[in-house]
């Protein structure tokens, strides 16, 4: 038999996330499945693997910093010698740091905080290259207390509830790091054991805590990295009887609390400060609030009616990215009764690719589960199929929003079809077009229909931006120098400028010369704010019959879009 560490060091890391990836690969469906607090979404299972996953990425890319001689190589007195490898520390800071920027859902949230707490106690001895049963013990006893920490209101018969008993357990076992780490399993499992008994909704439909069976699997990896054998199988993760179950999972034997309509997830930049007042907002605006990190860099997760809200608080307090906003439906049981499939899917919802949180907002607000794309940060067609996963819905209708995103969206579609989700492609080229598109989608039209009448109003709809050259550069419209204001319709350069608000009014009297009934306005966060009450004045005075709407899109990295229908 392998060998197998006496202590924790940077390589155990390393080989626990690594069997933590495994164990919740073999286990998502099952977590999925019992998923029915706080929200019956079916994505626990799914969502604690993708956060696991960003972890095993961040500890892979410290090592391979060390072995290729980019950290942590030190020269000899023969020349340069091998890399020594990332301490405990770096290993432990990589980890968390994984996970935090990764983490998806309430329990990824969680799980996330679990490891960064677990990480501060294994760093605090600097280049340590390794801990020992005590250590062990502290870090698993200081994740569980600041897991608890980040969560607005703990609810016990939850993750928290397992992680905590699996702290105290440790905190009792003598011995080295594999004796923590299987009392730290056992006690674990007890609590899991026990959560029906601790929530009402769990034990109606007969079921332990998702977010606690996956906690226990990421248990069960460390014993098999500290032992070198993988303990006993949990037990079945429910007992629901026959006449409780549904087509596609248990059904709920009362009825469920109406809960809000949105979740809104985002990493956010910003100071301690800033982030205490942005909690006390955020509660009051929903529930299931996890605010997660430190030093500078957040996850915030809650549930919410008002998305916009809850994305505007963020940007008071500092900078959102990577938000993400998933509609529950009014399909889904966050919002209904008893007698009603746990995991029901929505007959349809809209996946939108957005530049800016406001529009993320925005669209959000209007039903869509939006995908946000910072400027040169353009989305894989891996986070566009997790989209269609959390819009949760038999059809779905994928707006890229950009000419560029047409293929990796359509690559998104089709691994969807192939996961039973029927997927329609709309080739909207810009934000403006699919905002007209979101305005007549329908849900109860045929969805052959539904898609006809979007993909036309996103045709008639003419898209223009405004812009700030560079460098130096050919253009359609001649050369244009760095720090020109450059114009954009149907995607080709028609004005180089001096005036961002001069440009913009030729932009829109050239769009406008062809006819127009509505003219859509998004502002970024660079943009004069004169451009707008410009532009609006323009049309008022010039094109009698034509209406005007304006957006704030955040930071979308571009000055202005404008949208002709």
């Amino acid at each position: 038999m392998a060998q197998v560490p006496q202590t924790f060091d940077a390589l155990a890391v390393r080989t626990w996330c690594g069997l933590a990836l495994r164990a919740l690969g073999r286990a998502r469906e099952e977590i999925d499945a019992i998923n029915v607090y706080p929200v019956a979404d079916g994505d626990t299972g799914t969502n604690l693997y993708l956060t696991v996953e960003s972890a095993v990425a961040a500890v892979e890319a410290v090592f391979t910093a060390h072995e290729t001689g980019g950290a942590g190589a030190a020269d000899g007195p023969c020349g340069p010698s091998a890399p020594s490898g990332p301490s405990l520390g770096d290993a432990a800071r990589a980890m968390a740091h994984g996970a935090l920027i990764g983490a998806r859902g309430n329990s990824g949230t969680i799980l996330a905080q679990l490891l960064r707490g677990m990480a501060q106690v294994l760093a605090a001895g600097g280049d340590s290259a390794h801990t020992d049963g005590h250590g062990l013990r502290r870090a698993l006893l200081h994740a569980a207390d600041s897991a608890r920490g980040a969560v607005a209101h703990p609810v016990e018969g939850t993750v928290l509830s397992v992680a905590s008993a699996a702290a105290e357990a440790a905190t009792a076992a003598e011995g080295d790091c594999a004796a923590v780490a299987r009392a730290a399993h056992r006690g674990a499992l007890e609590a899991l054991a026990a959560t029906p008994g601790q929530l009402a909704v769990l034990e109606r439909a007969g079921v332990v805590d998702a977010g606690g069976r996956g906690l226990v699997a990421v248990l069960g990896a460390l014993v098999e990295t500290l032992t070198g054998q993988a303990p006993a199988a949990a037990p079945p993760a429910g007992h629901v009887e026959e006449s409780d179950t549904g087509p596609d999972g248990p059904v709920a034997c009362a009825p469920a609390e109406p809960g809000p309509a949105y979740e809104v997830i985002y990493l956010l930049e910003a100071e301690d400060p800033a982030v205490d007042r942005l909690r006390e907002r955020l509660d009051a605006l929903g529930d299931s609030l996890v605010v997660v990190g430190g030093d500078g860099l957040w996850n915030v997760h809650v549930h919410v009616d008002d998305a916009g809200a809850a994305v505007e608080a963020g940007v008071e307090a500092g900078r959102p990215h990577r938000i993400r906003i998933t509609h529950f439906g009014a399909g889904d049981v966050h919002t209904s009764g008893a007698g009603r499939p746990l995991r029901e899917r929505a007959q349809r919802a809209v996946v939108a690719v957005v530049p800016g949180e406001g529009l993320a907002a925005l669209c959000g607000g209007a039903g869509a589960t939006t995908v946000l794309a910072r400027p040169g940060e353009p989305p894989a067609s891996g986070e566009l199929v997790e989209a269609v996963r959390r819009a949760h819905a038999r059809e779905v209708v994928l707006l890229p929003n950009d000419a560029e995103l047409y293929d990796t969206a359509a690559a998104a579609a089709e691994q969807a079809r192939g996961e039973g989700v029927r997927v329609a492609v709309i080739p909207t080229r810009s934000a403006v077009q699919g905002i007209a598109a979101l305005a007549v989608h329908e849900p109860g039209r045929r969805f052959d229909e539904d898609v006809v009448a979007m993909t036309s109003a996103a045709g008639a709809t003419r898209h223009a931006e405004v812009t700030v050259a560079e460098h130096r550069s050919w253009t359609t419209a001649g050369i244009c120098q760095a720090g020109d204001v450059l114009g954009l319709i149907d995607g080709d350069v028609a004005v180089i400028g001096s005036d961002v608000t001069a440009t913009a009014e030729t932009v829109l009297d050239r769009m406008l010369a062809a006819g127009g009934e509505l003219v859509t306005l998004v502002l970024g966060d660079e943009a004069p704010d004169s451009v707008a009450d410009r532009l609006q004045a323009r049309v008022r005075e010039s094109y009698l019959a034509v209406d005007t709407v304006t957006y704030r899109g955040g930071r979308q990295g571009t000055l202005l879009l404008i949208g002709v229908e």
